[in-house]
């Protein structure tokens, strides 16, 4: 079940590094449907907020028509970073599943713990490790192929 919805997130992790963009997709799940698809757009919009993860959620809420996503769980190639837990934290997404850990920036358990830190209001359950080797190899290569190119 989790690696249908994980292999979603990686066609979306797939379109960002078609466009040049660090390549993390996201997806929101509610009842077993997608209401939210996203991939990073941060370069092509110079937006630094636009990661998939919040992309994902604005358009969750826009197909739910309100923010309060308590029923929905997030799939993401990759660990959240401070500003999208935060977002998961403020949408109230019930349960967040990411492939990959992100030892530099990762707010999931690699640095801190955020979505399941008892002193916030609210908790998402995390689930990690789904799909873990493909949602690393996407990255290695699109850096890979970044260093090369600067050699």
């Amino acid at each position: 079940m989790y690696s249908d919805f994980m292999r979603e997130a990686l066609a979306e992790a797939q379109k960002a590094f078609q466009l040049d963009e660090v390549p993390i997709g996201a997806v929101v799940v509610k009842n077993g449907t997608i209401i939210g698809r996203g991939h990073n757009l941060r370069e092509r919009m110079k937006d630094p907020t636009l990661h998939a993860e919040i992309i994902a959620i604005r358009q969750a809420a826009a197909a739910l028509g309100g923010w309060r996503l308590t029923d929905c769980d997030l799939y993401v190639t990759v660990e959240p970073c401070p500003m999208c837990a935060g977002a998961i934290l403020q949408a109230r997404i019930r349960r967040v599943v990411f492939g990959a850990r992100d030892p530099k920036a990762g707010c999931a358990g690699s640095l801190y713990n955020l979505l399941e830190d008892p002193r916030f209001n609210h908790r998402a359950e995390v689930t990690e490790g789904i799909m873990k080797e493909p949602c690393s190899l996407i990255i290695r290569e699109y850096f890979r192929l970044k260093r090369n190119k600067l050699v």
